[in-house]
Protein backbone atom coordinates (compact mmCIF):
# COMPACT_ATOMS: atom_id res chain seq x y z
CA UNK A 1 0.00 0.00 0.00
CA UNK A 2 1.42 3.34 -1.04
CA UNK A 3 0.79 6.49 1.01
CA UNK A 4 1.27 10.08 0.02
CA UNK A 5 2.15 13.02 2.19
CA UNK A 6 0.18 16.09 1.16
CA UNK A 7 1.32 19.55 2.13
CA UNK A 8 -1.02 22.49 2.27
CA UNK A 9 0.02 25.60 0.40
CA UNK A 10 -1.34 29.08 1.02
CA UNK A 11 -3.07 30.82 -1.88
CA UNK A 12 -0.32 33.43 -2.20
CA UNK A 13 2.37 30.73 -2.29
CA UNK A 14 0.43 28.86 -4.96
CA UNK A 15 0.06 31.96 -7.13
CA UNK A 16 3.75 32.77 -6.70
CA UNK A 17 4.59 29.22 -7.78
CA UNK A 18 2.76 30.00 -11.02
CA UNK A 19 5.16 32.86 -11.61
CA UNK A 20 2.85 35.71 -10.67
CA UNK A 21 4.63 38.77 -9.32
CA UNK A 22 3.81 40.54 -6.07
CA UNK A 23 2.18 43.41 -7.97
CA UNK A 24 -0.01 40.97 -9.90
CA UNK A 25 -1.06 39.33 -6.64
CA UNK A 26 -1.96 42.72 -5.14
CA UNK A 27 -4.02 43.53 -8.23
CA UNK A 28 -6.03 40.35 -7.68
CA UNK A 29 -6.67 41.29 -4.06
CA UNK A 30 -7.45 44.95 -4.71
CA UNK A 31 -9.67 44.44 -7.74
CA UNK A 32 -12.00 42.16 -5.83
CA UNK A 33 -11.78 39.14 -8.11
CA UNK A 34 -12.92 35.73 -6.96
CA UNK A 35 -9.61 35.49 -5.15
CA UNK A 36 -10.50 38.09 -2.52
CA UNK A 37 -8.61 38.08 0.74
CA UNK A 38 -10.22 37.88 4.17
CA UNK A 39 -11.37 41.32 5.24
CA UNK A 40 -12.81 42.15 1.84
CA UNK A 41 -16.07 41.06 0.34
CA UNK A 42 -17.80 41.22 -3.02
CA UNK A 43 -20.91 43.37 -2.95
CA UNK A 44 -19.77 45.04 0.28
CA UNK A 45 -21.79 48.23 0.78
CA UNK A 46 -19.82 51.41 0.31
CA UNK A 47 -19.73 53.71 3.35
CA UNK A 48 -21.81 56.87 3.00
CA UNK A 49 -19.63 59.99 2.83
CA UNK A 50 -21.02 62.71 5.13
CA UNK A 51 -18.95 65.32 3.27
CA UNK A 52 -21.16 64.97 0.21
CA UNK A 53 -23.79 67.70 0.32
CA UNK A 54 -26.58 65.38 -0.80
CA UNK A 55 -25.75 62.58 1.65
CA UNK A 56 -28.19 63.74 4.33
CA UNK A 57 -25.62 62.96 7.06
CA UNK A 58 -23.85 65.48 9.24
CA UNK A 59 -21.50 65.13 12.18
CA UNK A 60 -18.65 62.84 13.21
CA UNK A 61 -18.91 59.36 11.67
CA UNK A 62 -15.47 57.92 12.47
CA UNK A 63 -13.28 57.38 15.50
CA UNK A 64 -14.19 57.35 19.18
CA UNK A 65 -16.48 60.39 19.01
CA UNK A 66 -19.32 59.06 16.86
CA UNK A 67 -22.05 61.72 16.83
CA UNK A 68 -24.02 62.21 13.65
CA UNK A 69 -27.51 62.95 12.37
CA UNK A 70 -29.21 61.25 9.43
CA UNK A 71 -31.86 63.06 7.38
CA UNK A 72 -34.17 60.12 6.67
CA UNK A 73 -35.71 61.89 3.68
CA UNK A 74 -32.30 61.61 1.98
CA UNK A 75 -31.34 58.15 3.32
CA UNK A 76 -34.54 56.33 2.47
CA UNK A 77 -33.10 52.84 3.11
CA UNK A 78 -33.34 53.57 6.83
CA UNK A 79 -37.10 54.11 6.57
CA UNK A 80 -37.78 50.54 5.38
CA UNK A 81 -37.58 47.55 7.74
CA UNK A 82 -34.47 45.56 6.85
CA UNK A 83 -32.74 48.53 5.28
CA UNK A 84 -29.24 49.38 6.43
CA UNK A 85 -26.43 51.79 5.63
CA UNK A 86 -22.72 51.79 6.34
CA UNK A 87 -22.04 55.29 7.69
CA UNK A 88 -18.40 55.90 8.56
CA UNK A 89 -17.41 53.39 11.24
CA UNK A 90 -21.00 52.27 11.89
CA UNK A 91 -23.75 50.18 10.37
CA UNK A 92 -27.22 51.58 10.97
CA UNK A 93 -30.27 49.40 10.36
CA UNK A 94 -34.03 49.53 10.75
CA UNK A 95 -34.80 46.18 12.39
CA UNK A 96 -37.72 43.89 11.69
CA UNK A 97 -39.24 45.21 14.94
CA UNK A 98 -39.20 48.77 13.60
CA UNK A 99 -36.42 50.22 15.74
CA UNK A 100 -33.13 51.69 14.56
CA UNK A 101 -29.87 50.17 15.79
CA UNK A 102 -26.30 51.30 15.19
CA UNK A 103 -23.24 49.12 15.73
CA UNK A 104 -19.57 49.12 14.78
CA UNK A 105 -19.51 48.06 11.14
CA UNK A 106 -16.46 45.78 11.15
CA UNK A 107 -16.59 42.14 12.22
CA UNK A 108 -14.38 41.59 15.25
CA UNK A 109 -12.88 38.49 13.62
CA UNK A 110 -11.18 39.92 10.51
CA UNK A 111 -12.66 43.36 9.94
CA UNK A 112 -15.14 42.76 7.12
CA UNK A 113 -18.27 44.93 7.00
CA UNK A 114 -21.20 43.11 8.54
CA UNK A 115 -24.70 43.16 7.01
CA UNK A 116 -28.12 43.26 8.58
CA UNK A 117 -30.39 40.25 7.90
CA UNK A 118 -34.06 41.03 8.40
CA UNK A 119 -35.27 37.41 8.44
CA UNK A 120 -32.95 36.57 11.34
CA UNK A 121 -33.03 40.09 12.83
CA UNK A 122 -29.26 39.99 13.24
CA UNK A 123 -25.98 40.99 11.63
CA UNK A 124 -23.73 38.61 9.73
CA UNK A 125 -20.19 38.79 8.43
CA UNK A 126 -20.23 37.53 4.83
CA UNK A 127 -16.66 36.16 4.95
CA UNK A 128 -16.69 33.63 7.78
CA UNK A 129 -20.37 33.80 8.76
CA UNK A 130 -19.99 35.20 12.26
CA UNK A 131 -23.36 36.35 13.54
CA UNK A 132 -24.17 39.17 15.95
CA UNK A 133 -27.43 40.10 17.68
CA UNK A 134 -28.89 43.59 17.41
CA UNK A 135 -27.25 44.24 20.80
CA UNK A 136 -23.85 43.43 19.28
CA UNK A 137 -23.42 40.09 21.11
CA UNK A 138 -21.76 37.22 19.26
CA UNK A 139 -24.34 34.57 18.33
CA UNK A 140 -22.02 32.44 16.21
CA UNK A 141 -18.24 32.49 15.70
CA UNK A 142 -15.50 32.53 14.65
CA UNK A 143 -15.76 36.08 16.08
CA UNK A 144 -15.40 36.06 19.86
CA UNK A 145 -15.83 39.78 20.65
CA UNK A 146 -19.07 41.73 20.50
CA UNK A 147 -19.66 44.65 18.16
CA UNK A 148 -19.74 48.07 19.83
CA UNK A 149 -23.28 49.44 20.08
CA UNK A 150 -24.13 53.13 19.61
CA UNK A 151 -27.16 55.02 20.91
CA UNK A 152 -29.89 55.94 18.44
CA UNK A 153 -32.63 58.52 18.84
CA UNK A 154 -35.42 59.16 16.34
CA UNK A 155 -36.84 62.69 16.26
CA UNK A 156 -40.48 63.17 17.29
CA UNK A 157 -41.47 63.81 13.66
CA UNK A 158 -39.57 60.71 12.47
CA UNK A 159 -37.49 62.69 9.98
CA UNK A 160 -34.04 62.54 11.61
CA UNK A 161 -32.06 59.87 13.38
CA UNK A 162 -29.22 60.77 15.74
CA UNK A 163 -26.42 58.28 16.47
CA UNK A 164 -24.01 58.86 19.38
CA UNK A 165 -21.26 56.98 21.15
Amino acid sequence: METTNQEKMKRGEFLKSLGLSTSTLMAFYCLGTTMTACGSSDNEPEPVDPNENASGISGTVTGNSINFTVDLSKVATLKTAGGFEIIGDTIVALTSGGSHVALARRCTHEGTNVRYRIAQNDFQCPNHLSEFSTTGAVEQGPATSALKVYKTALSADGNTLTVTA
